[in-house]
């Protein structure tokens, strides 16, 4: 597994990716840390009449969570921390970039379809509020296309670092 490396003076493109990473890293811990109240609520009203049952808590634990495992997905493509299986493990350092390159694309479609069917998921719940919280749904339905998006940003700088040592740029 590798990691993108911050080149000895990066680009303003690589700061900004490397911030914005960042700002996921936080926002991932924050939304982990905010999820444990709603469940820790609801789990409260299955078990005692202090909480009622109905309340908004199963609703936003869900909604929560969606966004936890979105945002999750996209620091594990930027750290490259998906599932790899090394099949072959006796690889040259440019027969590993090419086999890299491959799953790279891999990742880039299937951002694609997240781009594209997110886009028509997000479109379809536009007018739509949650039953019980009353959320607009398009809150939560826009996940998709941020993945996705974000997906090709981490996945085209990792293609590209690739790229490098693939053609001989970093031996």
């Amino acid at each position: 597994m590798t990691e993108i490396s911050m080149p000895p003076n990066p680009s303003p493109w690589r700061r900004a990716t490397a911030a914005y990473a960042k700002l996921l890293e936080i926002l991932l811990a924050t939304s982990v840390g905010m999820l444990v109240i709603p469940v820790t609520l609801q789990i409260i009203s299955r078990y005692t009449p202090l909480i009622p049952s109905y309340i908004w808590t199963e609703e936003m634990a869900r909604f929560m969570f969606i966004w936890t495992i979105m945002i999750g997905a996209m620091v594990g493509i930027r750290e490259s921390q998906h599932f790899e299986v090394d099949i072959w493990p006796d690889l040259s350092r440019r027969s590993e970039a090419m086999v890299r390159i491959l799953a790279r694309l891999g990742v880039l479609a299937l951002a694609l379809v997240f781009v594209t069917a997110g886009i028509e998921f997000t479109r379809f719940a536009w007018n739509r509020t949650s039953e019980l919280a009353d959320l607009p749904l398009w809150l939560i339905h826009v996940a998709w296309p941020i993945s996705g998006v974000t997906w090709i940003v981490f996945a085209g700088e990792q293609i590209v670092d690739e790229m490098r040592i693939l053609f001989g740029a970093n031996q």
